[in-house]
């Protein structure tokens, strides 16, 4: 069967397990985001002003709590019938109401992930003798979710909780290793980029790709990281450097931004002092860490489609004619928005990132 070239499905809205078609009759404009830190929102605007469900009579809608309320799951799918997707599921956390002259009332709704209840714990407490990984099973376990950690680092003889939300927390953590933290479901997740699986997608200038933004930017690359320390226990001094070895088991083939910058400027050594190791391996895994967050970030691609509910954050991409160095394998995905509109329809606008240019032509 030949597929449609172009096509434009609304969104479809399921509130408390129930698909509501008149949110999709009176949506003018939705927006679906996401980023490597974990806590997908959305923020749908409606025509507040139609007739009631069931009576047709023409009133206010969607403020009484009839429709939409705090609390109320909310589900949003997009795409063609034959290939929807669900790009969110949460809950109602804000309403809010708008009113202009010559306008007709518009309400917002604004909705968060489970992420949300991590965001809204705050704590002050001690997790001793833990490792990264146990501390954030421990977190997940706390609000009834199943933990997949995947993200090797140093085990810790006390981590603290400074007066920081469960969220905030658990992107300091995954921040120190090179993480990700993201929920699907009642999983948390808390992985390595490299042990993330997700779609993976060609796109490509001139067809579903329709404006793309590449930059190759050496400004914060370096040939080292290096992090220092006090080990009190044996009264030595903690010095431990990660290089360019670090990116090379993500990448096959192509030149990296360290080795680039190497040879274009010289040796560029950075210091990582926010934290302070009490450990060698707290350092080495710091280090690297570091190296690798800048490294993976060489190559930097804005860009939108013509609507792809299959992209999401973690999704490889293959991005072609877009020029020599920048074409090929190797892109993820950091950041995802979906929108919808009554002009564009369906655009779906993502940042992804590389560490490597293609080898010039010889």
């Amino acid at each position: 069967m030949t597929e449609p070239l172009l096509f434009t499905a609304a969104p479809v809205f399921t509130v408390d397990g129930e698909v509501r078609g008149e949110l999709a009759r009176d949506l003018l404009r939705l927006e679906v985001e996401e980023a490597t830190d974990g806590l997908k929102t959305l923020a749908a605007r409606f025509v507040a002003f139609g007739p009631e469900r069931g009576s047709g009579e023409e009133r206010l809608l969607y403020l009484e709590g009839d429709a939409l309320d705090f609390g109320q799951p909310i589900a949003v799918a997009l795409g063609p019938p034959e290939g929807a997707r669900t790009v969110f599921v949460g809950a109602i956390s804000a309403l809010e109401a708008a009113f202009a002259e010559a306008r007709e009332p518009q309400v917002v709704v604004f909705a968060e992930d489970r992420l949300m209840d991590l965001r809204m714990t705050r704590r002050m407490r001690t997790f001793r003798d833990s490792t990264d990984a146990e501390i954030a099973e421990a977190v997940a376990a706390e609000h009834g979710l199943t933990a997949r950690v995947d993200a090797p680092g140093p085990r810790y003889d006390a981590v603290q909780q400074w007066n920081q939300s469960d969220l905030a927390f658990l992107r300091e953590r995954a921040r120190l290793l090179a993480a990700e933290v993201w929920v699907e479901g009642e999983e948390l997740f808390f992985q390595g980029r490299d042990r993330r699986r997700a779609t993976e997608l060609t796109l490509v200038r001139g067809n579903e790709l329709i404006a793309v933004e590449l930059r190759a930017d050496l400004a914060h690359q370096r040939t080292a990281v290096r992090v220092s320390g006090y080990d009190a226990a044996d009264r030595a001094v903690i010095d431990e450097e990660a290089g360019a070895e670090a990116i090379q088991a993500e990448i096959a083939g192509g030149r990296t931004g360290p080795s680039i910058l190497e040879r274009a400027f010289g040796a560029r050594v950075s210091y990582r002092v926010r934290q302070v190791p009490l450990r060698s391996s707290e350092a080495a895994d710091w280090a690297r860490a570091e190296m690798l967050r800048r490294a993976r970030g060489f190559v930097q691609v804005s860009a939108v489609t013509r609507g792809t509910p299959d992209l999401v954050v973690g999704s490889r991409v293959r991005l072609e004619r877009v020029g020599a160095p920048f074409d090929g394998d190797g892109y993820a995905v950091t950041r995802v928005c979906h929108t919808y509109d009554l002009e564009q329809g369906h655009r779906t606008r993502f940042e992804a990132e590389r560490p490597t240019l293609a080898e010039a032509a010889s």
